[in-house]
C-alpha cells in the first residue's frame, strides 16, 4: 500500500514539476486610464530556456474574461508546453467587441490590445517579436475581435483565426452590448457597416495573413460564417475554412483550439525557418 502511495506522490510531483506556468498581470492602458488584468502561459522550459518563443493571443468571448481561458480549457497548459509557445489570454472587458468604440472613449479596445499589450508582453517576456512570431485567434466576440485586429494590423500579426466568430454582427442589432459600443443600428448604420469583419475584406491583400476560420453547423453564427467564407472564395483569399458537427459552447471549442494551436505550430515553423 505504501508502494503504491509513494509511486502516486512521484508520479504527481514528476507531472507538475513539468507543468507551464500561469502568470496573472496588471496591464495599464494609457489609452483607459486603467490597469487591465492579463493571463500569460509559459511553457515548462521558459526559465531555462535561452531562446525566444512565439506567442498566441486569445481573445474571450462576450460576458468572459482574461481568466476564462485558463480557468476553461483544461488542456491549454499541456499544449502551450507541447508547442513552445507563449499564450497570452487578453481581457476584452464584458462586451467590448475588440474594436475602439467611436460613441464611447472609455472602450478603446483595439488600441489597448495592439498599441499597449502587446508591446507589453514583448518588454517582459521572452518573445520573438515579429509578426512572423505573433498571432491571434478568439471565441465568439473574440472571434470577431482576432479577425478585425489581425486585418487592420498585419504589420503585428502573421496569422489570426476566429472560433464561432460573430463575423457579422448586423443580424443582432439587440443583441451583446454591440449598440453599446456602435449606436443603434438604425441610427448609426455607418458605424456597424465599418466595424463587422465581413466588410473588412478589402484590407486582407496578397496574401500576407494565414487565417483559419471553423463553425459549428449549428452554431447561430453558422450563416454568417458561410456568407464570409463565400466572400473570401470569391476574392481569392486564402483561408482554411472549417464547419462541422458543434454548436456554441466549450465543448466545440475545446475541440477547436486543438486545430488552431496545430494551424499556428505549422505557421510558425513555416514562417521562422529564415530567422
Amino acid at each position: 500500500m505504501k508502494k503504491t502511495i509513494y509511486t502516486f506522490l512521484f508520479a504527481f510531483l514528476i507531472f507538475t514539476a513539468r507543468a507551464a506556468k500561469v502568470d496573472t498581470l496588471q496591464v495599464f492602458s494609457a489609452s483607459m486610464q486603467k490597469n487591465i488584468k492579463t493571463c500569460v502561459v509559459v511553457p515548462d522550459n521558459y526559465k531555462k530556456s535561452k531562446k525566444a518563443f512565439p506567442v498566441v493571443y486569445l481573445l474571450h468571448g462576450y460576458s468572459g474574461n482574461y481568466g476564462s481561458w485558463v480557468k476553461d480549457f483544461k488542456e491549454l497548459g499541456r499544449q502551450v508546453d507541447q508547442y513552445g509557445i507563449i499564450i497570452v489570454c487578453a481581457d476584452g472587458n464584458y462586451g467590448s467587441w475588440y474594436f475602439d468604440s467611436p460613441i464611447d472613449p472609455s472602450f478603446k479596445y483595439e488600441t489597448y490590445v495592439v498599441k499597449e499589450l502587446v508591446p507589453f508582453i514583448d518588454k517582459q517576456y521572452k518573445t520573438i517579436a515579429d509578426r512572423k512570431a505573433r498571432v491571434i485567434s478568439g471565441l465568439s466576440m473574440g472571434g470577431h475581435g482576432a479577425l478585425y485586429l489581425s486585418f487592420r494590423h498585419q504589420d503585428v500579426f502573421g496569422a489570426a483565426g476566429s472560433m464561432s466568430g460573430g463575423v457579422d454582427f448586423r443580424p443582432f442589432p439587440e443583441n451583446w452590448d454591440i449598440k453599446k459600443r456602435l449606436g443603434p443600428i438604425t441610427e448609426y448604420p455607418e458605424n456597424w457597416d465599418k466595424n463587422t469583419v465581413t466588410n473588412m475584406l478589402d484590407l486582407v491583400k496578397d496574401n500576407k495573413l494565414k487565417l483559419i476560420i471553423d463553425c459549428g453547423v449549428d452554431d447561430f453564427f453558422m450563416t454568417v460564417n458561410r456568407e464570409l467564407h463565400a466572400k473570401m472564395l470569391a476574392l481569392k483569399i486564402n483561408h482554411d475554412y472549417i464547419e462541422r458537427p458543434g454548436e456554441h459552447n466549450l465543448k466545440y471549442w475545446e475541440n477547436s483550439l486543438k486545430y488552431q494551436l496545430l494551424f499556428f505550430h505549422d505557421f510558425f515553423n513555416e514562417s521562422l525557418k529564415t530567422k
